[in-house]
């Protein structure tokens, strides 16, 4: 949900053009996120080169350029107002600070004037790219408004640039009245005096004509990233850090290229050098140089004021992934290319942490990140689950398996409704967070909320260094690789894989279930050739696609461990085919459901062969009973089992452990999804209202 990005050159000549296209380009690595308008600012000449442009206020303004819709029609309105400004795209810039946004709308609707960067006034003192929400905007809009100021946009985000004018006026009379007018406020301060009247999540770049060449950007909830890329003399390119170290470098003189984003996709082409920043960090770039501060919230609220901020010390990070990852290769779309990637993912998710045993050797598990704590996990008093959308899905997945296998109940929360709840969490709890992103907004609020219960927290994410990989005490990494489609897929099936993974580490000590455990883990070895093997049902799901486009509805009956199929394969169908889908527990059909079952309704029941399997036979039965179209998904070879007289659809997918077989009955849905959404003519990988990241409530 919203993406920011900023580049920077510092001694190295660029062009504007240059400059606009790292700009758009960054922008479009962000576009799976969410949005429904972009933005950017650039500097309209370069610094000291300007003194026939200038403003009253003695600077040359900022150009700011927003359009509602997409990235594309941002370009060209660009271009055009260029075209028509006669603006020189050719101008070189040997410093420049260029920012940008896309907007997904949550206070007023999409459009050009409630985009980002959004301004502090006309002559635009102050620009800000935020990603979050703001609570208490409007105490601070009236107060604002009773000084002057003037809106223009509906959103929250138009407060901060215009208290940041306030702020940086205060202050400059306040100087002057005390004698010190040649020395001007710096931005730090009056970025932090800011931070310290907002309430809410936010990350926020700041860009001023005051503070020529210079950002400042922060975070409180919402992800942000730095990337820093040094350049030889002749600022041709090269590699990031020649000297091989990986370290924050504030050395001025030397041309480099930075780089803010909100995730690593907008920086990987440009450095792998990053610095992810943490809750109320202050980043302030100058004259080539990164200074970061943290800022103490509390500390501020009591004090009524700033206290001196302290100055961190900080230290790179690696990017652990590639340029081609962000790339479709073959593909068409990006959910059609990670639906195939899932054998690779899977393999990579239980790489070096599965042990096949021999020489002396017993099968089994080791999750570095969770052994110091196996012991605490294994003798807690409940185990509880909690996410949002498909991470819950995978979570419920593998619940009874974590609780046959560990001996400890396992108890399921969505993120929002045990937040609202305020639901009973106890210091001999466990509490696993489970979130693609480790950005998603409920999941972060209810992992704080566990925290100050005491609880034993564990992340689940395919996210390194992302907030819940940070505040959790323990976790694992489903090294799912990256996801660019908004809808996720490998991402949930490595979630299913990593937690049956747990449930093994967490039953290793039980003799009694032993030849369980050695099972399950054969059946992981061989799980990718499997997924490869579901895989070829593409074609048979584009036929199935084909018959079902014209449908408004679809229902989904899962039972045991393909309850959470059902559920996450109606939620595929609905989010990218925009289509009416629901799962549903196939032990409540006769409580409401079935009065929905005719000869029109289409019904896929999730039959594969386990402990549920008679049960579902029954079910199968007694949809026939009342004519209902049915499309049933078995295991190989038993097709005449689930449907005797041939009155409905099959799909034969592997059979494997009954507690991996969600892994492969949800590829098959996943397909259909897919077909189902090119056949409709809907965007597959930025479907309708919807944002990869959720980082607001």
């Amino acid at each position: 949900m919203c993406g920011i990005f900023a580049y920077l050159n510092y001694c190295v000549c660029r062009e504007r053009r240059y400059i606009l296209e790292v700009l758009f380009n960054g922008l479009r690595r962000l576009e799976y996120r969410g949005y429904d308008s972009a933005g950017i600012s650039i500097d309209s000449h370069p610094t000291n080169e300007s003194k026939d442009v200038r403003c009253q206020s003695g600077f040359s303004p900022p150009l700011v350029f927003r359009q509602e819709g997409k990235i594309d029609q941002l370009v060209r309105s660009v271009y055009e107002e260029a075209d028509a400004a006669d603006l020189n795209l050719e101008e070189l810039f040997t410093n420049h600070v260029g920012i940008a946004h896309t907007r997904w709308a949550t206070h007023g609707p999409p459009s050009s004037r409630n985009g980002h960067p959004q301004s502090s006034g006309k002559e635009n003192e102050f620009l800000v790219v935020h990603n979050g929400i703001i609570t208490n905007y409007m105490v601070l809009k009236e107060t604002l408004l009773r000084h002057g100021f003037e809106f223009e946009s509906d959103t929250d985000t138009e407060v901060i640039p215009k208290l940041a004018k306030f702020v940086f006026d205060r202050l400059s009379e306040q100087k002057t009245n005390d004698g010190e007018g040649s020395e001007k406020v710096p931005f730090t301060q009056v970025v932090m005096e800011v931070m310290r009247q907002l309430e809410g999540a936010y990350a926020l770049i700041f860009k001023s004509p005051h503070y020529p060449n210079e950002l400042v950007a922060c975070k409180r909830g919402s992800p942000l990233l730095l990337g820093i890329k040094e350049l030889p003399e002749d600022g041709k390119g090269g590699a990031a850090f020649h000297d091989g170290k990986v370290r924050l470098n504030k050395e001025n003189g030397k041309p480099k290229e930075l780089f803010f984003a909100s995730d690593a996709n907008a920086l990987i082409e440009h450095t792998r050098e990053v610095l992810v920043l943490e809750d109320n960090e202050v980043a302030h770039v100058k004259d080539g140089g990164v200074s970061v501060f943290k800022f103490d919230f509390d500390k501020a609220k009591k004090m009524g004021g700033l206290p001196r901020p302290a100055s961190v010390e900080r230290a790179l990070s690696i990017l652990e992934m590639e340029v081609e990852q962000i790339k479709k290769g073959n593909y068409e779309h990006f959910m059609q290319k990670e639906i195939h990637e899932q054998p690779e993912s899977l393999t990579t998710t239980m790489r070096g942490r599965l042990i096949r045993g021999g020489d002396s050797k017993l099968k089994g598990v080791l999750l570095g990140g969770l052994k110091d704590h196996l012991w605490t996990i294994r003798r807690c008093r409940r185990i509880i689950f909690i996410g949002c959308g498909t991470s819950y899905n995978a979570a419920l997945a593998t619940r009874s398996i974590v609780e046959e296998l560990s001996g400890v109940p396992v108890t399921m929360e969505l993120a929002s409704d045990l937040l609202d709840r305020q639901g009973p969490i106890y210091r001999e709890d466990t509490a696993v967070f489970v979130s693609q992103s480790g950005e998603t907004a409920d999941t972060l609020l209810a992992l704080e909320y566990a925290l100050r219960k005491g609880a034993l927290c564990v992340g689940i994410t395919n996210t390194v260094g992302s907030a819940i990989a940070r505040k959790t005490h323990c976790g694992v990494h489903i090294n799912a690789g990256c996801e660019i489609g908004v809808a996720s897929t490998k991402a949930y099936t490595s979630q299913i894989a990593v937690i049956a993974m747990l449930a093994l580490a967490v039953g290793e000590d039980s003799i009694s279930s032993q030849s369980r455990r050695e099972a399950i883990l054969d059946g992981l070895f061989d799980l990718p050739n499997k997924v490869r093997e579901v895989l070829k049902l593409d074609g048979e799901m584009k036929e199935l696609a084909m018959l079902l486009m014209g449908e408004q509805s679809l229902l989904m009956f899962g039972r045991g461990y393909n309850y959470a199929t059902a559920l996450e394969g109606a939620l595929k169908v609905k989010e990218v085919a925009l289509m009416h889908s629901e799962g549903i527990l196939a032990g409540e059909m006769k409580h409401g459901p079935l009065a929905l079952v005719d000869e029109t309704l289409p019904i896929i029941v999730i039959a594969t062969h386990d402990n549920c399997f008679s049960k579902q036979q029954s079910v199968i039965q007694q949809l026939q009973a009342r004519r209902g179209r049915l499309i049933v998904m078995c295991s190989k070879g038993e097709a005449s089992l689930v449907c005797a007289n041939g009155g409905c659809r099959v799909i034969e997918v592997p059979q494997v452990q009954d507690c991996l077989q969600p892994v492969i009955n949800i590829v098959p849905l996943q397909l259909l999804a897919y077909h189902l959404t090119v056949l409709r003519g809907y965007d597959v990988d930025q479907p309708r209202n919807l944002a990869k990241s959720v980082t607001t409530e």
